[in-house]
């Protein structure tokens, strides 16, 4: 067995080869789905990064990121954080997205650097007040647009800088949600209601706006438009003869959106990860039965208090425009959240359609290469986005642990300006109307 200062000696290397010089420490304020998600990179890389605290008002979620983390410190609210001395480095602040300011403001006050779930906020106002925060108590703060740092997405990043492919003129990307991650977040989940949570193009496409942004930099979008609504979840669309209640329901078997078939089916499998994972706390046949019965995962998705767009396309205008861009958001599609990504430049084309392979083309010798992006996750496979969520994360760590703010491509300044033009791409759509940008 390694000796005490033999696994400390490792520890020092692995954390220097990291980029990490010393261990960070962080309180968890949300142990819903992300921010376990964030953590686990303690659990991974425990001489970079120590959960100290675990804020959660559920009990069983609370426990269990607590014993996860071998966390002795747990509340069931953020606020007594401000009670006492600060715990740590860092908060990673992931939960409900109307629920992001208060604590994002208190606890850059307080001294932690944060590192918070997107969106920023669900009002214009709101971002202010972070980003506003943040800089005058002279934290960190890095919003979690995963997406800027995907392998895949880096390297496109790289290839237009180069110019690769000349001056980018137009990009078209699409963000397919996914038929039934549509159905478990947005009808029948915690992003189903606009005045319960925020819209679905804030909530699901905010870094896909960033993205789009930071592509076409240092142009600057002068125009908006975009169109969607909420055109087959509704009542209209409800089959005769379904019940309320997909466990009740004689049409169940022909539906493609069943809680029995999203959930039941799964756990059946063995598979007891997201969805399944976020419909009972303990996720096991009897539980999530039960949470089907009477909880809102089984209810119809046609008899849903749901009201945010299930489709929605945004124009975007450069340079009054010299440049363009679009985003297609859409609910129906097979896969889920694999963005299908096309940039137009003046000498070439670069396309990407998964998580791990950038096609370029190149019009002067009318050859094609394909860039395999996998083999750069340089994490495990399970970290989702492609492996963006563990670059983000240990990317933060390490801008904490060397004080270089500089490492940070989601910044507040940063961040702010792609959540604005979200808003108002959300103005445009309501008001029927194309927005100037200032």
């Amino acid at each position: 067995d390694m000796s005490t200062s033999d696994k400390a000696s490792r520890a020092a290397s692995q954390g220097a080869e990291s980029g990490v010089a010393h261990v960070v420490t962080c309180v968890v304020v949300g142990a819903g789905e992300r921010g376990t998600v964030y953590s686990q990179y303690a659990t991974e890389f425990p001489e970079r990064l120590r959960v100290v605290a675990v804020c959660e008002p559920r009990v069983v979620h609370r426990e269990r990121l607590a014993k996860q983390h071998e966390v002795l410190q747990t509340f069931d609210d953020w606020k007594p954080l401000l009670d006492v001395p600060k715990l740590a480095d860092f908060a990673i602040i992931a939960t409900q997205d109307q629920q992001h300011c208060e604590p994002a403001v208190s606890l850059a006050k307080h001294g932690y650097h944060l590192l918070l779930e997107k969106p920023m906020a669900t009002t214009a106002e709101d971002c202010h007040a972070i980003a506003a925060a943040c800089k005058a108590a002279d934290v960190m703060l890095c919003v979690c647009h995963v997406l800027r740092y995907s392998p895949a997405n880096r390297k496109i990043s790289t290839l237009i800088a180069s110019g690769a492919i000349g001056e980018v003129v137009s990009i078209n990307h699409t963000e397919p949600v996914g038929y039934y991650h549509f159905a478990h977040s947005f009808v029948r989940g915690n992003w189903r209601n606009e005045a319960e949570a925020a819209p679905a193009l804030l909530a699901k496409c905010c870094h896909d706006v960033d993205l789009i942004r930071a592509w076409m930099l240092p142009a600057r979008v002068t125009r908006v438009s975009s169109f969607g609504s909420l055109s087959h979840f509704t009542a209209k669309s409800k089959p005769p003869g379904a019940a309320d209640r997909c466990v009740d329901c004689a049409v169940s078997i022909t539906c493609p959106y069943s809680a029995e078939k999203i959930y039941m089916d799964r756990i059946r499998a063995g598979h007891t990860g997201w969805p399944v994972s976020v419909v009972a706390a303990v996720p096991d046949i009897e539980s999530v039965g039960e949470a089907l019965a009477s909880g809102p995962y089984g209810r119809c998705v046609y008899s849903c208090d749901n009201d945010v767009c299930d489709h929605q396309i945004v124009a975007f205008e450069f340079d009054d425009g010299r440049r363009t861009a679009t985003l297609n958001m859409v609910a129906f599609t097979e896969k889920l959240c694999v963005r299908q990504t096309h940039i137009f430049g003046t000498r070439g084309q670069i396309d990407c359609t998964n998580d791990r392979t950038v096609s370029v083309f190149d019009f002067t010798t009318k050859e094609r290469v394909d860039l395999d992006c996998g083999r750069e996750i340089g994490c495990g496979g399970h970290w989702s986005h492609g492996g963006a969520d563990f670059h983000l994360i240990h990317t933060f760590v390490k801008a904490v642990s060397s004080n270089d703010p500089s490492l940070i491509a989601t910044d507040a300044d940063d961040a702010l300006s792609s959540h604005l033009l979200v808003f108002a791409a959300e103005e445009a759509r309501k008001s029927k109307s194309v927005v100037n940008i200032e």
